[in-house]
């Protein structure tokens, strides 16, 4: 129960400083959204299923997340979101309006790619020292194309032109069998059980999926933006809600998982190693490191399926992510989130948010992280307890 204990306290404080400090792509500034958004600054909700051209505000607006998604992988999400933006404005401005007719990106690659380019040196000006200090790094290897890469071609047409590949194979694919809709990759979206199953199949599906372009974190991040952030989704099933969809576990989130004790709470450290989650003197200087996606299909070691929270956990995995038919004899450690949330007014969403929040401003990935202004420092065992986990060990 202990354990139990620790590890709700730890979570409710981590949403209470997401909601407090949510952290939504900031698409209001973007050309062709400029009327989607209030004076506020708010999504105008009862417009999404306006025409767009020929697809909705809902349509266009999910295009475009869904390649934010695929580009918000790279080192510098700042430096990504701005070039994004600003690659976006600049093609739209001159006529390219590339998320209502994808295949406009092609047909002006070279202009595409020479905004890129431009984009991302003018990004790196003004970027590359405040990443270089708040990563013990240096400016000289600032780059956003992913992948250690320097080539802008294969960056333009992968990490681009896969995302906005799959709006207009649906189109085609949706003409075909004379289904008309101003709205086909939500309809594709949508045709699935839950916004969990949905994040699976945009890496998976055989014929729509991104494959290597886009990892589990971000599909996840897909699905918050969503079902959460913008409340695009048409569906009001408890399988498309704020719990309906896993964590998106990328680095960040397991550093402060890791710190902060919840991790080591519901699994001992000789289990991460056995896992090769903590792969011992592999990480940067030599310290340990955690690889967090190797935690993906682990289990819960210190809590049985049989508790109160188990139970939780059963009603989750069978009908909000609806990823099993019959009740699991076992809770694996990226869904137990959802079952801790459960019966809470905040959402996997709010918890990513604070995550966000915290590991981009107080929990950095060194020796020297701010805990001392940390909103959780009174309850994260690193700090209080524990100082080698945040010394010894890296992400």
């Amino acid at each position: 129960m202990e354990n139990i204990e620790i590890c709700r306290n730890l979570l409710l404080k981590i949403c209470e400083c997401g909601q407090k400090n949510p952290n939504p792509p900031h698409i209001q500034d973007l050309f062709p959204f400029k009327h989607y958004f209030n004076s506020e600054g708010n999504l105008i909700q009862e417009k999404l299923s306006e025409i767009d051209g020929l697809w909705t505000r809902r349509e266009i607006l999910t295009r475009f997340l869904f390649l934010q998604a695929v580009l918000d992988q790279g080192p510098d999400i700042v430096g990504i979101r701005h070039l994004l933006k600003d690659v976006t404005n600049g093609l739209y401005l001159k006529e390219i309006r590339f998320l209502h007719k994808p295949l406009d990106f092609f047909r002006e690659l070279g202009i595409s790619v020479d905004e890129i380019l431009q984009k991302h040196e003018n990004i790196k000006l003004t970027r590359a020292e405040i990443w270089a200090t708040e990563n013990k790094s240096t400016a000289g290897r600032y780059n956003l194309f992913m992948d250690n890469s320097t080539q802008v071609l294969g960056y333009a047409i992968y990490r681009w032109g896969v995302p906005l590949s799959v709006p207009y194979l649906l189109e085609k694919d949706f003409s075909k069998i004379n289904k008309i809709s101003t709205e086909p990759l939500v309809d594709y979206l949508e045709n699935y059980d839950s916004a969990e199953i949905m994040s699976q199949e945009v890496k998976d599906n055989q014929r729509y999926g991104l494959g290597k372009a886009i990892g589990d974190k971000a599909a996840h991040l897909f699905a918050k933006w969503y079902v959460h952030t913008f409340s695009l989704c048409r569906k009001k099933a408890i399988s498309w809600n704020k719990i309906s969809y896993e964590l998106p576990f990328d680095s960040n989130a397991g550093r402060v998982l890791f710190r902060t004790g919840f991790l080591t709470n519901i699994a001992s450290l000789k289990n991460y190693e056995n896992w090769e989650v903590i792969q011992k003197n592999a990480g940067k200087g030599g310290e340990h490191y955690i690889r967090v996606t190797n935690i993906r299909g682990k289990k819960v070691q210190t809590i049985s399926i049989e508790s109160d929270l188990g139970s939780q956990y059963k009603e989750i995995s069978t009908q909000y992510l609806k990823t099993r038919k019959r009740f699991p004899s076992s809770m694996e450690i990226q869904q137990l989130p959802n079952a801790f949330l459960k019966e809470t007014k905040y959402g996997i969403g709010d918890l990513d948010d604070g995550l966000i929040y915290i590991g981009t401003n107080f929990c950095f990935n060194h020796n020297e992280p701010k805990c001392v202004k940390c909103p959780i420092n009174e309850i994260c065992i690193g700090f209080q307890e524990k100082q080698e986990f945040i010394s010894n060990f890296r992400t």
